[in-house]
Order: structure tokens, then C-alpha cells, then sequence
């Protein structure tokens, strides 16, 4: 249960933060000059594909928090047997990073109208994506060479279940990424381009920030972490 209460803690604390910079909080009626040039204080500021995505993102935590409830419950039984974690997962999460920080790349370009930054930030990013993919096509034939079959073992199953979840949503993105890829490679002009690359961005942060915690929750450093907060508050 502590990993599922870090998750949505440090997703409570992004939205947060997000709605601090929607301006919820402004008073438009107080302030001076033409409404706008003040941000936030139209009928709608947010494109609707945005709020679709924060739909998306709060369903899609939902599911996950959901993973690691039946997980930390599961994992009490007695019939329980932990399998170990495959080195290379430490290699896919480097290289998830990677992607993020290189659409996070892309993204920044598109605030500055330069075109061959956000096509170099979405290549490396989707091409990063791909390895990780890849890489966890490689843990799971480790994890079967060694004997570590889906049905073998409860941990087995809920391991292979969770990196797939993971695994299909990081495909849905590459979806998404190559259509903005191709609108770019098209000749589209930058305002269109850059909400496009914004929504791939925020996704991919998504789909990192829930590998981060998986992977502690797989590895059991969530709980550990938890402690050691405990301690240092107590």
C-alpha cells in the first residue's frame, strides 16, 4: 500500500501543480487593460485534446493504482515467491528516460519555432521508446530461459502483467508520436505542430513517472523509501 500512497501523492502534487498554472486562482474582475492579455480569463483556454489527454492520464492512473493495490495485497500469501529482477530493466528505465528528456527536447524547440529541434527531439525520442520496448522483450526471455514462466508463480504472472499494461500504453504513444512525426515531416506549420508535441510530452513524462514507480514497487524500494520517511517524521 505505501507505493500505491507514493503514486498518487506525486500525482496529486502535479496536478496541483498544473491547475496552479491554469490560473484558477486569478481574479479577472481586478485586473486593468484588455482581457486578453491575460491568460486564463477567456471562456476556454485549454484545447479540448488537452483535457482529453488529462481524462486519459487520470483513467490510466486509476488502472495502474489499481495494479499495485492487488499486487501489494497478493504478494502477502503465503504461496507468494518473488522473482528476480532482471538487470537489464535498470538499462530500459535509462533509456525511458532518455526518451522523455529528448521529447521534453522537442518540445522546447517548438517554443522556439525550430523546426529541426523538435525533429531531432522526436526521433530520438520515439527511436528511444522503440529500444525500450525492445529491452523489455529481452527481460521477459531472460526471465523465461531462467524457468520463470507467466503460470509458475503468482509474482510471475503479476510481473509479466504490469510490464505489459506499461509495455501497450508506451505503444499507444508511439501511435501518436508518429502522426505528429508525420504532420512535421509534411511541412505543418508550427502552431499546429506544437500542441501535438506538448500532448506527447506530457504522455511520455506520464508513462516515466509509472515506470519509476513499478519498477520501485517490482524491486521493493518503494517500501523501503516509505520507511525511511516515516522514520525521519517520527
Amino acid at each position: 500500500m505505501s507505493a500505491i500512497i507514493l503514486f498518487m501523492a506525486v500525482i496529486a502534487v502535479i496536478i496541483g501543480w498544473w491547475l496552479a498554472q491554469q490560473r484558477l486562482t486569478a481574479k479577472p474582475w481586478l485586473e486593468e487593460g484588455s482581457i486578453d492579455r491575460f491568460p486564463g480569463t477567456g471562456a476556454m483556454t485549454l484545447p479540448a485534446a488537452k483535457i482529453g489527454l488529462g481524462v486519459f492520464l487520470a483513467v490510466a492512473s486509476s488502472l495502474f493504482a489499481l495494479f499495485m493495490s492487488a499486487y501489494s495485497m497478493r504478494m502477502n500469501m503465503v504461496d507468494w515467491r518473488a522473482l528476480p529482477v532482471p538487470g537489464l530493466l535498470w538499462f530500459n528505465t535509462g533509456v525511458l528516460v532518455v526518451s522523455s528528456v529528448a521529447l521534453q527536447w522537442a518540445y522546447v524547440a517548438a517554443r522556439r519555432n525550430s523546426m529541426d529541434g523538435v525533429i531531432v527531439g522526436l526521433c530520438a525520442g520515439g527511436a528511444s521508446a522503440v529500444i525500450f520496448l525492445v529491452g523489455q522483450l529481452l527481460a521477459w526471455q531472460q526471465l523465461r530461459a531462467a524457468g520463470y514462466f507467466v503460470a509458475s508463480n503468482p509474482a510471475n504472472s503479476f510481473f509479466y502483467m504490469i510490464t505489459a499494461a506499461h509495455g501497450l500504453h508506451l505503444m499507444g504513444g508511439l501511435v501518436a508520436l508518429g502522426r505528429t512525426t508525420a504532420k512535421v515531416w509534411r511541412g505543418a506549420e508550427m502552431p499546429q505542430v506544437r500542441l501535438s508535441v506538448e500532448l506527447c510530452t506530457i504522455y511520455w513524462h506520464f508513462l516515466l513517472l509509472v515506470w519509476l514507480v513499478l519498477l520501485g514497487l517490482l524491486t521493493g524500494w518503494t517500501d523501503d523509501f516509505v520507511d525511511i520517511c516515516r522514520r525521519l517524521l517520527s
